[in-house]
């Protein structure tokens, strides 16, 4: 057992990464050693602006330095799987933005490399760790909102630009890959209030226009092994921000109102026979949240809700929803051979 701090590299430059690593590495005393971009000039800039020890000249670079225990992968989805392997062959723990891979193939290679490197790996899915998803799955536990009957996830936002690559096929893109997979994942983690793991009933959903075979919304349809039903929606050409999660059960509902982004929202609204409330959990990062359980896993062996087989049931799951609504699974990416 060590409280040393995590010596975390970073793959890319991207705005999110602020938030999604840099806060939380501070509030936890860890180490950024590095940054590595496409553009040397835009990880200076990151590296000043956010206190990064040093800029490697490459991924590969970064991921080759003895000094880095921790890389923390939040490139376009296409990159995630190609950078995740080679992190993980590597012999880092990786912290990945979601999904892990682009296909539910490349996941499987993945979850390989994790046994075969016995390192840690965990996709994040930090609103799992922020009180306000505690609470929902408190609720359930209580008794006070009854059996779980129905479920109903929606994470949706307004179009971006036309040009954002998250409108393109060949770096797997699409609503479901970028918002939907925190619908599914979140149906996903109520297994235990639901007689087991859901599968998918149906799927359906609209093409981004110019965008062949990316999908603009995407609406899931789900059954769990005790008859629950639940629906995993997505849309990022919706005409507002919407990240809501809704259990109804047979004596009440609850509401997390903006259960993806509890800093700007952490209400969860109860409705029983006894009346409505309103609770507030906090608006703490959730990515904080979850750096504190990566880094509890890494030092003490505490219990981590995320691995490799998680990701995998998700990929999986992700791939048949755009099967079913008539979408082509995302394609890989492979990096060329070095040398």
């Amino acid at each position: 057992m060590t409280n040393e701090p995590l010596r975390i590299g970073v793959l890319g430059a991207a705005r999110i990464a602020e938030l999604s690593i840099v806060g939380p590495a501070r509030a936890g005393g860890h180490r950024l050693v590095a940054v590595a971009a496409r553009d040397r000039g835009r990880a200076e800039s990151f590296a000043a602006a956010h206190g990064v020890e040093r800029v490697a000249d490459s991924y590969a670079d970064l991921i080759a330095d003895p000094e880095i225990d921790v890389v923390y992968n939040p490139l376009a989805n296409s990159l995630h799987g190609p950078w995740n392997l080679a992190a993980l062959r590597a012999g880092k723990h990786v912290l990945t933005e979601k999904p892990s891979a682009s296909n539910a193939e490349e996941a499987i290679e993945v979850h390989e490399a994790v046994t075969k490197a016995g390192t840690v790996f965990m996709e994040g899915f930090h609103y799992l760790f922020h009180p306000v998803t505690r609470r929902l799955h408190e609720l359930l536990d209580s008794g006070e909102l009854g059996e779980l009957r129905h479920v109903e996830a929606m994470v949706a936002m307004p179009a971006p630009p036309d040009s954002d690559v998250r409108w393109s096929l060949p770096l797997a893109g699409g609503a479901l890959m970028d918002l939907g997979c925190y619908s599914l994942h979140a149906l996903r983690m109520l297994a235990p209030w639901a007689g087991g793991a859901p599968r998918l009933v149906a799927a359906r959903g609209g093409e981004k226009a110019g965008a062949a075979g990316v999908d603009e919304w995407l609406y899931a349809d789900l059954e769990f092994p005790s008859g629950i039903t639940g629906t995993a929606n997505c849309h990022m050409a919706y005409d507002k921000w919407q990240m809501s999660c809704r259990v109804v059960g047979t004596r009440g509902e609850a509401t997390a109102m903006n259960f993806v982004q509890p800093h700007l929202d952490d209400r969860v609204v109860v409705r029983t026979a006894a009346g409505e409330r309103t609770e507030e959990l906090g608006r703490r990062s959730s990515y904080t949240f979850q750096l504190e359980a990566f880094a509890a896993h890494l030092r003490d062996g505490a219990p981590l809700a995320l691995d490799a087989d998680d990701a995998l049931t998700t990929m999986r799951l992700i791939d048949d929803c755009y099967r079913a609504a008539g979408f082509p699974v995302r394609p890989r990416t492979v990096l060329p051979a070095a040398g």
